[in-house]
């Protein structure tokens, strides 16, 4: 009796440690999430680089925003696995912002990406930047121009365009599943390229 008493006190107590440390990490990014949208916000304000906090080796480059899907987050630079903990993440290999070329986007398919599940053809989407050059936001309108399920291997819609278009890259399928092999593409071209 007394090992079937301890074995039950040893299942709660690793359970409250599980759930303890679920609840600090969810925190953790929601505060992350905070932090993030501050710095972008201080930034485009005042023009100067911010760290969302002392210690951070991340900064945010822009703002993307899928209006129908109620869909606004802070872009980081540079998706490394770090840096996707936190936010959705540009693709140094692409176009860089207010560049004509490919500009590449990557996200968590259960996280920074999951609303990516109900975009469809004909979307708008809002990319804005803090331009060091002129001091300003700029912003640019896209439209979904196709949405395409492709394996890994398929590179070529990750590849330099000589047209201005916008990717946006995850894994697939959505959620939270052991396996993602597929990879779920997202283009957008210019909205007055578009009709």
């Amino acid at each position: 009796m007394r090992a079937s008493r301890w074995l039950a006190i040893a299942i709660v107590i690793a359970g409250g440690t599980l759930t303890c440390r679920a609840a600090y990490q969810q925190a953790k990014g929601k505060l992350a999430s905070v932090l993030i949208r501050r710095a972008w916000d201080s930034e485009t304000r005042t023009g100067k680089l911010q760290a969302p906090w002392p210690s951070a080796d991340l900064r945010p480059v822009a703002r993307l925003q899928i209006p129908r899907l109620g869909y606004d987050q802070v872009v980081l630079e540079g998706a490394t696995q770090r840096t996707l903990a936190f936010g959705p993440a540009h693709m140094l290999n692409g176009a860089g912002f207010g560049e004509r070329g490919n500009l590449l986007l990557a996200g968590h398919r259960d996280s920074w990406f999951l609303p990516l599940k109900k975009i469809e053809t004909g979307e708008a989407i809002v990319v804005a930047w803090y331009d060091a050059r002129t001091k300003s936001v700029n912003e640019k309108k896209y439209r979904v121009s196709f949405v395409r399920v492709v394996n890994p291997n398929e590179l070529n819609l990750l590849a330099p365009t000589t047209e201005d278009s916008l990717t946006l890259i995850t894994c697939y399928p959505f959620g939270h599943g052991r396996t993602s092999p597929q990879r779920f593409i997202v283009r957008a071209l210019p909205a007055s390229s578009t009709g």
